[in-house]
C-alpha cells in the first residue's frame, strides 16, 4: 500500500510539530497548514492529498469553514475534524458538511491514526469507483 499522504491543519505550531513527528514515525507524508487559507492553496496545488486532519478552532477562517471549502473544491479529500473543544453540534455539523470522522483533542495516537488509514481506504476506493465508471463510458462510446 503507497504511503498515505495528509494535511495537518492547525494553528498551534507546537501542536503541528509534535504531531509530525509522532505521524511521520509511524510512515506518513505529512504536510502542514497553519490556517484554513493555507490549507486550501496547498490541497489547490497538489491533489494527491488524501486525508486532512483539521482543527475546528483557528483564528481567521475556521474549520468548519475551512471542510466547507475543501470539500467543495476537493471533494473526494477526506476530513477528519479535531478538536479541544468539542460539543455533540460541532460534531453533527461537522459529519453533515462532509467530515469522515471527528476527534478530540488531545487524540489517542493509534486510534487517530487508524482514522486516518480508514479515511485513506475510503477515498481509494472511491477513486477506483469513479475509474472504473470512466472506462466503461470509453467502453461503450466505442462503435
Amino acid at each position: 500500500m503507497p504511503m498515505i499522504k495528509v494535511l495537518l491543519v492547525d494553528d498551534e505550531r507546537a501542536f503541528v510539530e509534535t504531531m509530525v513527528k509522532r505521524l511521520r514515525k509511524r510512515g506518513l507524508e505529512l504536510h502542514t497548514a497553519f490556517g484554513g487559507q493555507e490549507a486550501l492553496a496547498l490541497l489547490d496545488a497538489d491533489d494527491t492529498i488524501e486525508v486532512v486532519i483539521l482543527d475546528i478552532r483557528m483564528p481567521g477562517m475556521d474549520g468548519m469553514e475551512t471542510l466547507k471549502e475543501i470539500k467543495g473544491r476537493h471533494p473526494l479529500a477526506e476530513v477528519i475534524m479535531l478538536t479541544a473543544h468539542a460539543t455533540v453540534e460541532s460534531g453533527i455539523e461537522g459529519m453533515r458538511k462532509g467530515a469522515f470522522d471527528y476527534l478530540l483533542k488531545p487524540c489517542d495516537i493509534a486510534q487517530l491514526l487508524d482514522k486516518v488509514n480508514e479515511a485513506a481506504e475510503h477515498r481509494r476506493l472511491h477513486q477506483e469507483k469513479i475509474f472504473k465508471a470512466r472506462i466503461q463510458t470509453i467502453t461503450l462510446r466505442q462503435p
